[in-house]
């Protein structure tokens, strides 16, 4: 366990109106750059999905497609890809350590096995499976498109590239969507439900483009995952467990799609 100066430790505070702006512009600016731009996309291709003929069950998106006939160059585009979400968490961190909150009182400090790699494969189990089952409930009540998780070309780098695409995602999005957001919430003097109501309802809506089930899925997982981190104030365990549920999904569907029954 950890103690409670580590589980609350206390962040510079604005005390001025104008700097009390800065921050909101600041936050407005970040989530228009990445997630909350996102989140809107999202929407709009919910509302396009439940227009469109056989509805949203009818409808399927791919996570990780190929963008290139050339392998070469596919495999630039998804690198590039990788490079964008890792610079979005490199964001997130400097505009924390700008004001005052180095990565150790996020939970980026060294990592442990017992306070961050155990708790964080608890935390994929507990996330992971629910949330395959979620998805196979909610696609066959025709209320979430069809995930292709992969649909990479077989190249040699297929694999090594999902693995970083789940890396990448999980950085960007438990570094902006918890740590940052929650945490310059709280210098704005948000109560610790609100911030992670808010931090929950964003990681739900940038991924509404999979349907009611994906959205509520990762409302219910930004939820746990935000309160996770209030308590514990641990970043490490959200990053392995996001990057090793995503993992599995990705890998899991290239090598058992067309061989499974129950597979959408």
């Amino acid at each position: 366990m950890v103690s409670a100066a580590d589980s609350a430790p206390t962040w510079p505070t604005p005390v001025s109106d104008l700097q009390r702006r800065a921050v909101r512009l600041e936050i407005l600016i970040v989530l228009v750059v990445t997630f909350g731009l996102s989140g809107a996309s999202a929407a709009l291709s919910l509302l396009e999905s439940a227009l469109a003929p056989g509805g949203i069950g009818g409808q399927s998106v791919a996570l990780n497609p190929s963008r290139a006939a050339q392998s070469t160059i596919d495999l630039l585009f998804q690198l590039l890809s990788v490079l964008r979400l890792l610079g979005w968490g490199a964001l997130g961190l400097y505009l924390l350590w700008r004001s005052g909150s180095a990565p150790r009182l996020i939970g980026l400090a060294r990592i442990r096995l017992r306070r961050d790699i155990v708790p964080g494969l608890a935390l994929a189990a507990v996330i992971g499976l629910p949330g395959l089952g979620l998805y196979l409930i909610a696609h066959a009540l025709g209320v979430s498109v069809t995930i292709v998780p992969s649909s990479l070309s077989e190249h040699w780098w297929r694999l090594p590239v999902l693995v970083l695409s789940a890396v990448a995602n999980a950085v960007a999005e438990e570094v902006l969507v918890v740590a940052y957001l929650i945490t310059r919430l709280r210098a704005l003097g948000w109560s610790e439900n609100r911030s992670l109501l808010a931090s929950a309802v964003l990681r739900g809506s940038y991924h509404l483009y999979q349907g009611l089930g994906g959205g509520l899925g990762n409302l219910v997982m930004g939820v746990v995952f935000g309160k996770f981190w209030q308590r514990s104030n641990r970043l490490w365990p959200l990053i392995l467990a996001h990057a090793t549920i995503d993992s599995v999904a990705y890998i899991g569907y290239t090598a058992l799609h067309g061989h499974v029954s129950w597979l959408p």
